[in-house]
């Protein structure tokens, strides 16, 4: 089986392209820190690299930027690939089925309220 699960922040906005047949791909990198500090008392961050196919590399594009706490759900992949130079490279990356969004909305992030719709205030809600 091959599942993980990280929690983690962006370190750059997601990179959203296309492949030739025009499928969205999202890549970005989350910096996860580690539940354990180093003998030096200091935090250890470990960063991984993330990738993430389809609509929800498009929901990803749009909605995620540096700095978002997130929650990413899927495989952890190994490829390899020649460089320039002709050295075998290799990658080890996430290749993610689920990210959930758990940095808070910003107000600036709000979306036109659809018509038909009034805008609420939580605090008037009577629960």
């Amino acid at each position: 089986m091959n599942k993980s699960f990280f929690i983690g922040n962006l370190t750059k906005d997601p990179e959203l392209r296309s492949t030739q047949s025009g499928k969205a791909v999202a890549s970005f990198t989350i910096a996860v820190n580690r539940r354990f500090k180093n003998q030096a008392g200091e935090a250890v961050t470990d960063f991984f690299p993330v990738a993430v196919w389809g609509q929800l590399a498009e929901v990803c594009g749009r909605y995620l930027a540096k700095g978002k706490k997130v929650a990413v759900v899927g495989e952890l992949q190994t490829r390899s690939y020649e460089d320039k130079q002709g050295v075998k490279r290799y990658v080890t990356e996430i290749v993610a089925d689920e990210v959930e969004f758990l940095s808070p909305r910003e107000k600036s992030e709000s979306t036109s309220i659809p018509e038909g719709f009034v805008e609420v205030d939580e605090n008037d809600l009577p629960f």
